[in-house]
Order: C-alpha cells, then structure tokens, then sequence
C-alpha cells in the first residue's frame, strides 16, 4: 500500500484548518500531520516533519505567507508548497510561484481542487488553477507560444522547461552543469523572446502549447 501525502497546513484562522482538515481526511491518499497559525512557525514544523506539501495561506500577521514560502524554499529547493488564497488576481500567483511555490489555488475553489493540486504537486508537478491559466485578449495567441518554443535552442528548451517546473536558477545550473550566471542568460532570453516576466507566466505557457502537463 502506497504511504499518504504528509501534509501541513499553514493558515491563520483555525475554522479554515479545521474545514481542511475535514476535507482532506475523506482522501485515503492525503494525512494531515502537522498544523500551525503563524508563518514563523512553518519553518520549524518543516524541520520536524518533513512533509510532501505544505499547504501555505498567503494573507496572516506576522511575517505572512510569501516571505514564509521565501524562506522555507530558501533553506530547501525542494520544499513542494502549495499556495492558496483569498486573492485571484494573477499578480499574487506570480509573487507566491517566484518566492518558490510550486502552486496556486483560490480559496474560493471547489474542494476538489485541494486534493487535486496537493497530488499533483507531491508528484514533482506544478499547479496553478484553472481560471488562473485562461487566455485574454493581450496574450500571445497558443500558436504563437508554440512556434517560439520550436524556436528556441536544444539548451534554452532545457532552460525553459526546468523553469516552467519551478527550479531555482541555481537549481537549474547544478541539473545542467551550466554556470549560474549562464542560466540567468538564458532565462532572461527565454522571457524576452515569450514576452513574459514570471515563472507563473512560463509554467501558463509550457501548458497551454503541450510541453507540460497541468
């Protein structure tokens, strides 16, 4: 039998935790382990703990949550974060996915999301919701990501889809055995030739043209 996802909730309002809670002891695949208030807090329970996902809100007193994701992955590049907020507006997906989240969800979604983004994520995956990764007007069209993509080197292709998973520029260096400020030179091509300025941004594309799974 397959071990459940350890998971860790992190938010500041214990109703929230407990409906959580609740929710993820319906799912065989999922134990909640540990839970905690205060973003200061997270890092120690990390520690003690170890889990698959962290379960991180974004809004709490203290430090908040984005510093707290900052931290965590700071001290662990392979800490597997989840983000979820109150927020749907796309500047708090880019800000949670580059302080090092491996996804995003608003607390507004349906609760199957939860557990939907929680195993993705513990697979090595990345998750952004749904109503984050829809098309509007002033985007480059699917097609257009597409030929740029096909246009891209053998090494930016690698550069590109490491990105789009979330590694760290140092991360990226160390998988490629490629110099940092290398990487960095390829990121910044990548972005300029995508037209696009976040790691959320990258992941939507590497989605939508078929190079990665959502």
């Amino acid at each position: 039998m397959t071990a459940p996802i350890k998971v860790i909730l992190v938010d500041d309002h214990a109703i929230v935790r407990a409906g959580f809670r609740m929710l993820l002891s319906t799912e065989d695949s999922i134990e909640v382990i540990a839970e905690t208030d205060r973003g200061e807090a997270a890092w120690q329970l990390y520690v003690d703990h170890r889990p698959d996902v962290m379960v991180m809100d974004l809004s709490m007193p203290g430090i908040g949550g984005l510093e707290s994701i900052r931290r965590i992955c700071n001290k662990d590049s392979n800490a597997k974060i989840l983000a979820f907020s109150v927020h749907d507006e796309m500047l708090y997906v880019n800000r949670a996915m580059n302080a090092g989240a491996k996804g995003y969800i608003s607390k507004n979604s349906a609760p199957s999301i939860l557990i939907e983004a929680i195993q993705k994520i513990a697979m090595g995956g990345l998750y952004i919701e749904a109503a984050f990764l829809k098309d509007n007007g002033d985007q480059t069209p699917e097609t257009d990501y597409k030929a740029i993509i096909e246009s891209l080197s053998a090494r930016e292709f690698d550069v590109f889809l490491l990105l789009a998973k979330g590694f760290t520029g140092h991360k990226i260096a160390e998988e490629l055995c490629l110099g940092y400020k290398t990487v960095a030179n390829y990121g910044t091509q990548i972005r300029s030739k995508l037209k696009v300025s976040s790691v959320a941004e990258l992941a939507h594309i590497a989605i939508v043209s078929g190079v990665m799974k959502s």
